[in-house]
């Protein structure tokens, strides 16, 4: 076999900005240079190599010299790489949802009707008083659970559709929503396994958190106590921070990108902690946060001002009431006063509207942070199948 030929058979997988493309043979690789998209520092492999060397070491791949031109092209950033700016990026999702506000008002009722039905019904349904027991509130306190257990079913199926869709209108795609749903549900059990992970890790740092509080609370007037709560307090909100960094971008590298259950999570964690060489406000680390905090300011908002005064009466009962048991029966009886609030209810359903923004949102930073690909290649996804092509 001649020299050139063996070239020609041979087979790499190339790194930019950590992410892998490939199995590519030299003819590709010299296309992808002249595109731009291969410069000589990025990492380079055989297929059938783990060692890691630069594409500049690949034979008469960069060894012939370059015209000025190509020079300049090659020292430019890889042209599929768009840092946009962040008022782009929401831009850009109020775009998006704005072009697929049908399909995504279709998915947010697929989670948020049975949600409706179970609060519509458990207001007008009021519980008997005393120990009698009523017909009817049992029935409403099943549907109320049956409709719960619904909306939890539906939810992976809610996320994916999300993730799909973004991805699809910001291709200049319009699908709709029969098609969205349809390849949702073929993510339903990897989405539905992540999602029991990630929400129960969450839940059980937040229990972590009540607990600290509780312990503070019986500490009373001991130093040693309060101390050792607040080092808790500090190891609570690292690992809370921690995990929420790691599963940043989990939905989307497990739809879009067809990862696994551990696949899906590595790579959330090494997209999150990427950019390091970039400025702060540049790193998808920080927007994320970004993205996360201010829907987050937007829920509190709409929550809790309808409940101001509310909350105002309960801190003055919890202040002013020494007998638990006592404030106990005054909040519930408040409770019962108060009835079906319209105003909270119109909010909540706002918010659940609003709510792709969300992930519509992260979808769009997560393609602004990762390498887009040449059109005629498709990433190399995990362990076992990086060398074939999908």
């Amino acid at each position: 076999m001649m020299p050139d030929d063996q070239g020609m058979s041979e087979e790499w997988i190339v790194r930019v900005h950590g992410k892998e493309y490939g199995p590519a043979n030299l003819d590709t690789l010299r296309e992808w240079k002249a595109e731009g998209r291969l410069l000589p520092a990025n990492d380079a492999r055989r297929a059938n190599v783990d060692l890691w060397i630069t594409a500049g070491e690949i034979p008469e791949l960069f060894s012939v010299t370059p015209s000025v031109e190509a020079v300049t092209q090659l020292t430019e950033p890889p042209v599929q790489v768009s840092r946009r700016s962040f008022n782009q990026i929401l831009a850009e999702t109020f775009q998006i949802y704005r072009k697929g506000f049908f399909q995504f008002l279709g998915l947010v009722l697929l989670v948020l009707l049975p949600s409706i039905c179970s609060q519509l019904i458990t207001a007008f349904v009021q519980p008997p008083q005393g120990s009698n027991v009523d017909v009817r509130s049992v029935l409403a306190a099943g549907f109320a659970f049956l409709t719960f257990i619904v909306s939890i079913v539906l939810w992976p199926v809610y996320i994916g559709g999300i993730q799909i869709l973004t991805a699809e209108i910001a291709r200049g795609q319009r699908p709709g929503l029969i098609v969205v749903l349809n390849q949702a549900v073929r993510f339903w059990p990897r989405i539905a396994a992540l999602c029991i992970f990630v929400y129960s890790v969450f839940f059980l740092l937040m229990v972590f958190g009540f607990v600290i509080g509780a312990i503070a609370l019986a500490g009373g007037s001991s130093l040693l106590l309060i101390f050792f709560a607040l080092a808790l307090l500090i190891l609570q909100v690292w690992m809370f921070g921690r995990f929420f960094v790691n599963v940043l971008f989990w939905q989307q590298f497990t739809v879009l990108e067809n990862a696994g259950f551990i696949d899906a999570l590595r790579d959330s964690r090494n997209l999150a902690r990427s950019g390091r060489d970039l400025p702060w406000f540049q790193r998808p680390l920080w927007r994320g946060a970004l993205i996360a905090s201010l829907w987050f300011a937007f829920v509190l908002a709409v929550r809790l001002g309808p409940e101001w005064t509310t909350l105002q009466n309960y801190i003055v009962k919890f202040v002013t009431t020494q007998d638990p048991q006592t404030l106990l029966q005054q909040l519930t009886e408040a409770q019962q006063a108060r009835g079906f609030d319209l105003l909270a209810f119109t909010l909540g359903i706002l918010e659940k509207v609003l709510q792709p923004l969300l992930g519509i949102a992260f979808v769009v930073l997560y393609l602004d942070s990762t390498t887009q690909l040449p059109s005629h290649v498709e990433p190399v996804i995990g362990a076992a199948e990086r060398d074939t092509v999908r």
